[in-house]
């Protein structure tokens, strides 16, 4: 297929965009993109591709923005119930740490998600990821983290593969048994830890060489937070995941500063996510690396916070920021990264095409996808959008809105939001 006449063609070539570097959009005013085999074959201006073409199916953008498809690198997307009840709780005035030292919060979930057989798990599963996807998201990060034993977190893992296999939503998985100390370590976070390290990670691996031959293995991540793991008790869990070959992960200073970004450097991790409370000093370390910064601003907004990841402090330290949704029941229930952009824009202070890079080929690192999705060059994955707009910058300006008007994966239209029929 031919998809041509678009009025910006942003194709965010040349690979990851470091500190001042963000922003580059690749734009082709007029321009086309050939897609063969699923696959993107060639970009360039609609007079070219049309003359160089001339056999292909075709599709008018009509003067509409032809961009990648959203990479969303930081969500919870495998859960069973709700927590609007909390929600109510936070505008009376309770913190976030309150609720959760009260038996709320994430622990709330896991005892609806350890009660929800695989089937319960994958229908709710799917209707979220219908709703990123109608939103421009083709590939998602999707983490465990709602079991704490391994039973449970190995099903949310199952449901993950099994979903991703479907075709649509391309998920990569991450186990995340390290979400919170589990109730029936109560008091015993260290044994908690020393069971994450010792028993878990090694059965994960046994599970995962079993039932996902061939697959990478998953991203291991931590909660490396006060009230769930501390520092050292990060450095455990890590370790051990390193030493048994699978990628790492952080969740880190979303409430405390404890270093956690460091040790993500030190350790290699592939991002360090939330970086709310991140001191200069650990900035400076994700400057100097290639761990990936990923703030998720809808958290402290959903949480009615006034404090944001210092995104321009990252950017002077030449890192690589990227942005996610952080999809979960508790603090950011949010299927959307164009809303997401549009609160990078207002609270991150980014420009809208920092936030188009933070969502697509800086995304795609903090997945470590950059070799097939996050761009559209030559041997990438056909995965993206149509917008219903002529203008990128529209995706910060308006928001609560689709703007998206069809989603592309894999070089098929696997939603279409807008009434209209192609013309060849």
């Amino acid at each position: 297929m031919l998809i041509h006449s678009a009025s910006q063609l942003l194709t965010l070539q040349g690979g990851v965009q470091r500190g001042h570097q963000l922003g580059q959009l690749g734009i082709i005013e007029d321009g086309a993109v050939f897609i063969e085999n699923g696959l993107i074959a060639a970009s360039g201006t609609s007079v070219d591709l049309l003359s160089k073409y001339p056999q292909a199916e075709r599709f008018d953008a009509r003067g509409r923005v032809v961009m990648p498809g959203f990479v969303d690198p930081h969500t919870h997307l495998i859960f069973s119930g709700n927590r609007a009840l909390e929600f109510e709780m936070r505008l009376e005035g309770k913190s976030y740490m309150e609720i959760m030292a009260a038996g709320g919060g994430i622990l709330n979930t896991v005892k609806a998600t350890r009660l929800a057989d695989v089937s319960e798990l994958k229908t709710s599963a799917r209707a979220r990821m219908t709703g990123m996807l109608a939103h421009g998201t083709t590939t998602a990060e999707a983490k465990s983290g709602y079991g704490l034993e391994i039973n449970s977190e190995l099903a949310q893992l199952e449901v993950i593969l099994e979903l991703d296999a479907e075709g649509l939503l391309e998920l990569v998985p991450t186990f995340l048994g390290a979400h919170a100390i589990a109730p029936e370590y109560d008091g015993n976070p260290v044994g908690f830890t020393l069971a994450l390290s010792n028993r878990m990670l090694p059965e994960l691996l046994e599970w995962w060489r079993s039932n996902a031959s061939g697959r990478p293995l998953p991203f291991v991540d931590v909660f490396c937070e006060q009230g769930a793991f501390s520092l050292p008790q990060s450095r455990i869990i890590l370790q051990a995941a390193k030493e048994m070959g699978f990628p790492l992960k952080m969740h880190v200073d979303e409430f405390k500063n404890l270093g956690g970004a460091s040790l993500a450097v030190e350790l290699g991790a592939t991002s360090a996510d939330h970086l709310v409370k991140t001191s200069p000093a650990d900035i400076k370390a994700l400057g100097d690396s290639d761990t990936v910064a990923v703030s998720l601003p809808a958290t402290p907004f959903g949480l009615g916070q006034h404090e944001f990841t210092p995104a321009k402090a990252i950017i002077a330290a030449n890192g690589i920021l990227a942005i996610a949704s952080d999809l979960n029941p508790g603090t950011a229930w949010c299927e959307s990264m164009q809303f997401i952009i549009a609160l990078a824009c207002r609270y991150l202070h980014l420009t809208v095409a920092q936030a188009i890079a933070a969502a697509t080929i800086n995304a795609a690192a903090a997945v470590g996808r950059t070799d097939r999705v996050g761009s559209l060059e030559p041997g990438k994955q056909a995965d993206l959008l149509v917008l219903d707009s002529n203008d990128y910058r529209n995706l910060g300006y308006k928001f609560g809105s689709n703007q998206v008007a069809r989603v592309m994966k894999r070089g098929k239209w696997v939603a279409i939001n807008k009434n209209e029929t192609p013309y060849l």
